[in-house]
């Protein structure tokens, strides 16, 4: 049995409890449809999620393999000295958005134009290197959005299972228990009240000289 709250046991109390009751099941109905879209919104997410790390995967791979074939003809140190002053090759945008109140960051990436770097000293599969790692730095992006979005989703739906439990099993529980006591009290104080009344008209029924307020006065009672 949950533990009652602490309020009087009269009408007033009942139909403010009611009133309340009657917001927490409100609020428990909309909290549950959020706690569902949260879980479809955190399956689709993970989808994605997965589909992209399997992409990274292919891609970082096949960017390591160009990057060990231009580090083999052109050597460590030709490669860093033809990556300097080189411009990044991703153009990036960052614009927050929200879905079902959680905010997360919405990451748009597109590779930029191969910039020219001189010829001697380089070799072609120097541009194939820059291409695919840009490719890589893309899906990266992509990625990086999709956890964020994922491990934030997963917090909120968290919290919102965690509200939902507690009115299911204690707030609502405590509060419906009130309300029984209540009503059982009230109940019995209306059959006292009929019980006296009941009495009051035997005792009158039996002495027709005397009304209610003799019956009722210390010297006959």
């Amino acid at each position: 049995m949950k533990p009652l709250l602490k309020v009087p046991p009269t009408k007033s109390a009942l139909l403010s409890l009611k009133t309340r009751v009657a917001f927490l099941e409100r609020g428990y109905d909309l909290l549950e449809r959020k706690r569902e879209l949260l879980t479809r919104l955190v399956s689709e997410r993970l989808s994605r999620y997965r589909t992209l790390r399997s992409e990274i995967r292919s891609a970082l791979a096949q960017a390591y393999r160009w990057l060990a074939v231009t580090q083999m003809r052109m050597s460590s140190p030709m490669l860093r000295q033809a990556a300097l002053g080189l411009k990044p090759a991703l153009r990036v945008h960052i614009l927050p958005r929200s879905s079902l109140g959680v905010e997360y960051p919405a990451v748009t990436a597109e590779p930029l134009p191969l910039q020219p770097v001189g010829l001697m000293w380089t070799d072609p599969s120097f541009d194939e290197t820059r291409t695919h790692l840009a490719q890589a730095a893309v899906l990266l992006a992509r990625l990086g959005e999709a956890e964020t979005a994922l491990w934030r989703l997963l917090e909120a739906q968290r919290k919102t299972q965690k509200r939902v439990n507690a009115l299911k099993y204690n707030v609502i529980p405590r509060y419906r228990e009130t309300l029984r006591y209540i009503e059982s009290v009230l109940e019995e104080e209306e059959r006292n009240t009929l019980f006296q009344i009941k009495r009051l008209s035997e005792k009158t029924a039996g002495a027709p000289g005397e009304d209610a307020s003799t019956v009722l006065s210390p010297g006959k009672v």
